[in-house]
């Protein structure tokens, strides 16, 4: 079984060439994020995550996470490995410094996590969630809250969680029941159950700081009524020390597909007197905040994608260069490596190909959320929001399908040894397949794109990014060559067909939102392909130019041909999605529901 090597080469060329960690670092607060910094950066976090989480993936997925009396214990080694990650800085990497941070972009801390989650996704999943909790509090929570949670929280010494989802609510928010009593001294008493609860409770920290959505006495129906309170494992003392064990215990973990060493908690908050919050921000106004955690997890989940799809390349490749099986079609009498096969190069160029071009979506985005926040020029600031908004559930919907399709080729490339479980390969597909679920379905993405960042603007931010994309065009039709006459004409088709697509949104989602959102999700794809498409041309002149300068590095030369291997393989899927968003509505919705 192969292990994972970091892609450092193309963690770096994006980060440098379409990210522009540069124009980062000119930010205001950003100094330190110098093209050195993060090189050496990159470099140590790619030996912590080849050396010490890449080597639990296999043994935790079979061990799995443990489960016995409201306690979870984690798989060997996990509990040395966290304290490793913690001691060495990884979780407070982009913290605020205010609360003991290193302060570092987005877009570099992205390219961290990309490793976190490509070396073993299982653990990656616990600091997850401890940023969304640390992003929500320090949003809205209180100084007193801040000054009790995030330093610990940020140096990773405690963790967090997210407790949103009940039984019979699942993404519907509006039926959350969980309660919450006034106690008259600025407390409350938490009543109510909660499922899927990532890391609701491990034996890695001492403490675990829950957020919760629940609901106040008072409260309207619906989204308009629920409320954020902060409830931790154990109360805090005024002087930092941990005191008495609250109500909020881990009942059960569930029994799961994959990422099998994450514990997936159901969570009882006051079975025996009331789990003790308090409120984090406005009353009723726990959705607003909550979502602030949830934005962050998606793109957190997008990465995912990213991340098992290099995993599952990775092993694969390794595998086609030792498996001999079969002779060549031509030219050889004996056995060869399978990579010889022309299918085989095919399934793993499309693995390699969708990787790079979602990884360079991921961090371009990531690095328009930096510009987002510190930028100087109040347009500025406004512009890249803009595009972060249209982007996150393309990254999070895009990337986790394409991940999920790229693990189910690395099975393929393995054969029938991709079915077994020593390869590693099937530990891939099972544990990518939650991606497209949690965080909001590839559906609920979808709808939210199509919905809220297109119909409600009128298109203005897409149509901005289709401008872009139409001056890479412009740039990649001066350049000879077969290859880029390639990348041109498929990128050209595939603006077409996202311009027909969103103008078929814009004009129709009004007066017959059904049917429109029945392309929804096909829409979504299309975007995300289209995108790649555009980060993979940009990525080609870079590799061209360097060419032209002399560079014989033949990671350019590289580069070129996976583009246009995108451009011709993936790209073509473009005309036909925006067909299914222009001319799909309407035959999806003719079969009466009894027929079904």
């Amino acid at each position: 079984m192969s292990t994972y090597i970091a892609p450092l080469k193309d963690m770096q060329f994006v980060l440098t060439e379409l990210a522009g960690i540069d124009k980062v670092a000119a930010l205001p607060g950003y100094e330190e994020a110098s093209a050195d910094v993060v090189e050496a950066i990159l470099g140590e976090s790619a030996k912590f995550t080849g050396g010490v989480l890449a080597p639990l993936n296999f043994s935790g997925d079979q061990e799995g996470a443990q489960w016995a009396d409201k306690s979870v214990t984690m798989p060997k080694g996990f509990k040395e490995a966290y304290r490793q990650f913690v001691d060495n800085g990884w979780n407070a990497l982009s913290g605020n410094p205010e609360h003991g941070g290193q302060g570092l972009p987005k877009v570099v801390s992205a390219a961290v996590q990309e490793m976190w989650k490509s070396s073993n996704m299982s653990f990656s999943l616990c600091p997850l969630l401890t940023l969304g909790a640390i992003e929500a509090l320090e949003l809205a929570g209180t100084d007193e809250q801040k000054a009790m949670y995030l330093p610990n929280m940020v140096s990773g010494k405690w963790t967090g969680t997210m407790n949103i989802t009940e039984p019979q609510a699942g993404s519907d928010l509006a039926a959350i029941r969980s309660r919450a009593v006034p106690q008259g001294d600025g407390t409350y008493r938490i009543f109510g159950n909660k499922i899927f609860i990532t890391y609701g409770d491990h034996d890695m920290v001492e403490n675990t700081i829950h957020l919760v959505l629940a609901r106040l006495p008072d409260a309207p129906e619906g989204v308009k009524g629920i409320s954020l309170f902060v409830v931790p494992k154990f109360m805090v003392n005024a002087d930092g020390s941990l005191g008495e064990r609250n109500d909020a215990y881990c009942v059960s973990i569930e029994h799961k597909l994959g990422i099998h060493a994450s514990p997936t908690c159901v969570m009882a908050l006051g079975d025996s007197g009331g789990a003790i919050g308090t409120l984090v921000g406005k009353e009723n106004h726990g959705l607003k905040y909550m979502f602030v955690m949830m934005n962050a997890a998606r793109f957190a989940v997008g990465l995912e994608g990213v991340a098992i799809g290099e995993s599952a390349y990775q092993h694969a490749v390794a595998y086609a260069r030792e498996r001999v099986q079969g002779r060549a079609i031509e030219g050889s009498a004996s056995g060869v490596a399978i990579i010889q096969h022309p299918d085989i190069r095919r399934m793993l160029m499309l693995m390699r190909s969708q990787v790079e071009a979602m990884r360079a979506l991921a961090y371009t985005v990531a690095a328009a959320h930096d510009a987002a926040m510190r930028h100087p020029d109040a347009a500025e600031r406004t512009q890249n929001q803009a595009y972060v908004d249209l982007m996150i559930p393309v990254v999070k919907g895009w990337s986790t399908e394409t991940g999920n399709e790229l693990a189910y080729l690395g099975v393929q490339v393995h054969g029938g040894m991709g079915f077994i479980e020593e390869t590693g390969a099937a530990q891939f597909m099972r544990d990518a397949r939650i991606t497209t679920i949690y965080e909001g379905t590839t559906g609920i993405q979808a709808n939210d794109l199509m919905g809220r960042k297109i119909a409600r603007e009128g298109g203005a931010t897409i149509k901005a990014v289709m401008g872009m994309m139409q001056q890479t065009r412009a740039e990649v039709t001066q350049q000879a060559g077969a290859e880029f006459v390639a990348i041109a004409a498929a990128l050209g088709r595939g603006i077409e067909a996202l311009q027909q697509a969103t103008d078929h949104i814009v004009a129709n989602y009004g007066s017959d939102v059904r049917a429109v959102a029945v392309g929804a999700v096909p829409f979504l794809k299309l975007m995300g392909i289209v995108s790649g498409g555009w980060m993979m041309a940009r990525a080609a002149l870079v590799a061209q130019g360097k060419i032209a300068a002399g560079n014989a590095d033949p990671f350019f030369p590289a580069k070129i041909a996976t583009a246009h291997f995108y451009a011709d393989h993936v790209m073509a899927a473009a005309a036909g999605l925006a067909q299914e968003v222009v001319q799909g509505g309407a035959s999806a919705l003719e079969l009466d529901e009894a027929m079904f």
